[in-house]
């Protein structure tokens, strides 16, 4: 089945594609793989990112949207990504960057595709776990900047995955929860004196 990939907001999209033609921008960018393509570098599926701040025993906390992530393909492949972010005057460019998570998100798409199921594919950041996976949403007309992982919805960690949780496998949202749960309640206790 194909993604149904949500538009994102047109000035996201114009800041994208002004910071690809600013020679300034791409050459100070961290991204040595975009400073050293060959051929012109096109922003390519809009993905918004959501972030979960909080995982508590009783499960989700509420997801907010902090931007939208363009992969940059040059010829057959990504090469880096940009990020967008809102500020006060609207959507702009925030940075360039490359890594494991623009080849890892590249695959997990591909393999999305091979789902029976349509979803509209979006990131969901869980900084208490360092762990970014795709989200596939069932609601495929859904508005990309809203919602909230839902229990049918499908979670696929991206690599590099925290120990224990494997990645590039999709995991129903009702079935990663718990596993999420018991790891973000017992990182506290990581940090707490020795007795």
């Amino acid at each position: 089945m194909p993604l149904h990939v949500a538009p994102a907001p047109a000035p996201a999209l114009r800041s994208v594609l002004t910071a690809l033609g600013s020679p300034t921008a791409v050459r100070e960018a961290r991204t040595p793989s975009l400073r050293a393509a060959q051929g012109p570098a096109t922003p390519e599926l809009p993905l918004p990112v959501h972030v979960l701040d909080r995982i508590t025993p009783q499960g989700l906390s509420a997801t907010r949207l902090a931007g939208w992530r363009f992969l940059i393909r040059c010829g057959d492949r990504a090469v880096a990504a940009a990020e967008t972010m809102l500020t006060p005057d609207g959507w702009a460019f925030s940075h360039f960057f490359e890594g494991p998570y623009v080849a890892s998100t590249e695959l997990a798409l591909k393999q999305a595709e091979s789902l029976q199921q349509p979803y509209q594919p979006r990131l969901l950041s869980v900084p208490g776990l360092y762990m970014l996976t795709l989200w596939l949403h069932g609601g495929t007309t859904a508005d990309g900047a809203e919602g909230h992982p839902a229990a049918t919805d499908l979670l696929v960690p991206l690599a590099p995955a925290p120990p224990g949780i494997a990645a590039h496998r999709p995991h129903p949202v009702a079935d990663l929860v718990p596993v999420l749960t018991l790891r973000a309640t017992r990182l506290p206790l990581l940090g707490s004196p020795a007795a």
